[in-house]
């Protein structure tokens, strides 16, 4: 259902559109633990550690997919509130076009370099064969990601956030019923759980794709829309590249972090890593999917010229995102062990000592990317990308860099304790850059 969010109370125009949101992040999610708890638990510790260690390479692949689509979703959001429909509908048409193209150019590069990334990782030979099946099919199926992130990002600009809940939850079901039937009665190993994905992605993304065009079909415009547009696409190019960069530095950063876990030399600490990142990626997704909510909420009402509406939206969005960041955390401090022992059937002592401290040390300091992210949702509604980035690429590169120093004189601890660090600084500038009000920019968009 499409929604015009620049009527009704902002609090309640945001909870209503950010809930959905917020099952989507769930399901969304369960793509990735699903292959994770499928693989230690089905497929042993080797398995569960084969599969960690390309996930920082997948997070590449989503974040250029997420940056993308993510600029798109603003320009469309921005016209929507402006009511020019007829360049929305043009803006739709050349986000899938291009970020479709984009995703075959990725599926080449990644088939190509699949093991001379995994190698330039330090990944364990005994696990390197199944990192590289994993990695390979998950590649074939990038156009299915693209296609489907696109789609549910001009859902949400278009205030609907309903459908794409619906679809998701039907592919993520179907995602783990297949992963159980190719890997306990097809006896297929650890390229079964890419390809599961591949195919659950791969159905959604083309039902969610006809959806969204008859939708479309039915808005009435006063002037035919272009198929495609490159006025559209150096507008969109404008919000995605920084966005894309973005995400990419994140997932660089990550890499960074996968190589230094992987030179402890330790398959234990590596499958702990591999379980607690995924819980922790989970939780962090769940927060930037609301704020994400705010930054749509945010383009549609400056589209229209109503800048109360956006400060409104900001206290509702931080307040939402703050009591489920509470809620994540307490359950992370409180049951780590359990939470590690969802991944790995008899997980050995290291194992689940090195998924606890992970989880005890990051996850009370989740209030802080809560506080980052909606301010930074603010910025990136608006089109205010130069800050926007700024606040992330503090976060990263203190998070890397303190990784190695404080990992040389704490251990693997070291590494975990760089994560609260670089959430916090980036959070006070993110905060300082929205009450500076930053974001009221003109023709930003």
């Amino acid at each position: 259902m499409i929604t015009d969010m620049t009527m009704g109370k902002p609090h309640r125009v945001l909870l209503k559109f950010s809930m959905p949101l917020l099952l989507s992040a769930i399901f969304q999610q369960l793509y990735n633990i699903a292959d994770t708890v499928i693989a230690g638990r089905c497929l042993g510790e080797d398995a569960l550690a084969a599969v960690g260690s390309s996930f920082p390479i997948t997070m590449i692949f989503m974040a250029i997919a997420l940056g993308s689509t993510n600029g798109a979703s603003v320009l469309i959001s921005h016209l929507f509130g402006e009511k020019k429909l007829t360049d929305m509908k043009t803006a739709v048409f050349t986000a899938f076009i291009s970020i479709c193209s984009l995703s075959l150019i990725l599926t080449l590069a990644g088939t190509v370099f699949c093991t001379p990334m995994l190698k330039a990782l330090k990944t364990n030979a005994d696990i390197m064969a199944d990192s590289a099946d994993y990695l390979r099919i998950y590649t074939f199926g990038l156009v299915f990601l693209f296609l489907y992130n696109v789609t549910t990002c001009v859902f949400s600009s278009l205030g609907d956030s309903r459908t794409p809940l619906i679809l998701l939850i039907c592919s993520s079901v179907g995602n783990v019923a297949l992963d159980l039937v190719l890997v306990n009665f097809c006896n297929m190993g650890v390229g079964a759980l890419a390809l599961a994905t591949l195919i659950a992605q791969g159905f959604a993304s083309v039902i969610a794709a006809s959806i969204l065009f008859r939708r479309l079909k039915g808005i009435e415009t006063p002037e035919k829309p272009k198929l495609f547009s490159l006025n559209a696409l150096r507008r969109i190019s404008r919000l995605a590249v920084p966005g894309i960069l973005q995400q990419s530095f994140v997932s660089v950063g990550n890499l960074f972090i996968q190589s230094l876990i992987n030179s402890f030399e330790m398959t234990a600490v590596t499958a702990a890593y591999a379980a607690a990142v995924k819980l922790n990626t989970f939780s962090v997704t769940m927060f930037t999917t609301l704020a994400g909510g705010v930054s749509n909420y945010t383009a549609q009402n400056l589209g229209a010229g109503k800048t109360d509406r956006v400060r409104s939206g900001f206290r509702s969005g931080l307040i939402t995102a703050e009591i489920v960041a509470v809620i994540i955390s307490l359950i992370s401090v409180i049951f780590p062990d359990q939470l590690i022992g969802l991944f790995v059937d008899n997980p050995t002592e290291t194992v689940i000592a090195t998924g606890r401290s992970f989880l005890r040390i990051i996850s009370p300091f989740y209030f802080t990317v809560c506080a980052k992210l909606i301010a930074d949702n603010i910025l990136r509604g608006s089109g205010t990308m130069v800050y926007f980035m700024i606040s992330t690429f503090a976060d990263l590169i203190l998070r890397v860099v303190l990784a190695y120093i404080f990992s040389s004189f704490m251990g693997v601890d070291g590494v975990w304790w760089s994560w609260p660090v670089g959430w916090g600084i980036s959070a006070c500038l993110s905060q300082f850059f929205y009450f500076k009000g930053l974001w009221l920019r003109k023709g930003s968009v």
